[in-house]
């Protein structure tokens, strides 16, 4: 028996991929990142994600993962699911991140496609099925091929999802006609999350679940609107939503991921704008092209910004609309 966490199984909506606050020292700092949790969840997550990219999981020595972990699902409390990233491009590893995370307290992991060994899709099939022998978590699988060189083909999708253990898939290759062609193979329950907020509301309209994003860090309210337009079929107000989602996207993709991120929230005062190596923090450029963004979102849009919001009715209208 598999232990599902709260909304897991039916997870729709808008989950941030969390970046990892890290201190003067280097070091994880632990208040800002509860803070953090805490402030998402309040403004209308419907899970934290953590440890994945955006947490620049491959900088993490083992006990900060677990630590992170931990603190998210303190934080959390129950009130939303905490889906940690536990990918490897060994099988091994990811096994022992895996149930790292279920001892940690997750309620799901999130397991990439293993990245630089480039496997055929049969070993791609054989990785996660091993994976989800060896816990009782259930897993979102997360496709993104720009930054693993091979992906996960459709029919190898099919074939995971038979197993009970995998319950989703965070699509992130860009393919907006990638839910229209699963959900038929897939049936109604297998929750398809996009993980490119450039084409959201493109794969939100083809019926995808949600998405696990990087911008609705810093402007949930403006994500969740779109999300929430798009669900009650009010295309037109979705994309006057989609405008300013895309060009805070645009900023935050400026250079490589998480930096852009960083360097926005700490314009917010919520963390610091430090990244680990071999990631560096943006470029004077890039930072005065974020400011001004920032400053225009402020100008226009503040009561969406991250800790500018009161708690909404975003997670049960959510949980509505499927």
């Amino acid at each position: 028996m598999i232990t599902i966490g709260r909304h897991v199984s039916k997870l729709s909506g808008y989950a941030p991929a969390l970046p990892t606050p890290f201190g003067d020292d280097g070091n994880v700092d632990v208040a800002a990142f509860e803070q953090f949790c805490d402030r998402q969840v309040r403004t209308g997550a419907t899970a934290l994600v953590v440890c994945g990219t955006t947490g620049e999981a491959p900088t993490l020595r083992p006990a900060e993962h677990s630590t992170l972990i931990q603190i998210a699902v303190a934080v959390a409390h129950g009130r939303v699911p905490v889906i940690a990233g536990a990918g490897s491009n060994s099988t091994a590893h990811a096994i022992e991140l895996t149930r790292e995370a279920e001892a940690a307290g997750a309620d799901a992991i999130l397991s990439v496609v293993p990245y630089y060994n480039k496997p055929t899709q049969t070993g791609l099939y054989e990785h996660f099925r091993t994976i989800a022998q060896s816990s009782g978590l259930p897993i979102i699988l997360y496709d993104v091929p720009s930054r693993t060189v091979c992906g996960l083909a459709d029919e190898t999708i099919a074939r995971l999802a038979e197993m009970p253990e995998i319950i989703g898939l965070k699509d992130a290759t860009g393919d907006v006609t990638r839910p229209t062609r699963l959900r038929s193979v897939l049936g109604p329950d297998f929750r398809l999350l996009t993980g490119d907020d450039a084409t959201a509301l493109a794969f939100l309209s083809q019926g995808g679940n949600g998405c696990i994003s990087v911008t609705s860090n810093v402007a949930p309210g403006l994500c969740r609107n779109m999300f929430l337009a798009c669900r009650q079929g009010q295309i037109g107000s979705a994309q006057r939503w989609a405008i300013s989602v895309a060009k805070l996207t645009a900023v935050l993709f400026r250079e490589t991921s998480p930096a852009p991120l960083k360097y926005a929230l700490s314009l917010l005062g919520l963390v610091s704008p430090k990244v680990r190596l071999p990631l560096v923090e943006l470029t004077s450029q890039s930072k005065a092209e974020v400011a001004a963004l920032m400053a225009h979102i402020c100008d226009h849009h503040a009561e969406h910004l991250i800790g500018k919001m009161s708690e909404p009715e975003y997670v049960g209208r959510c949980a509505v609309a499927g």
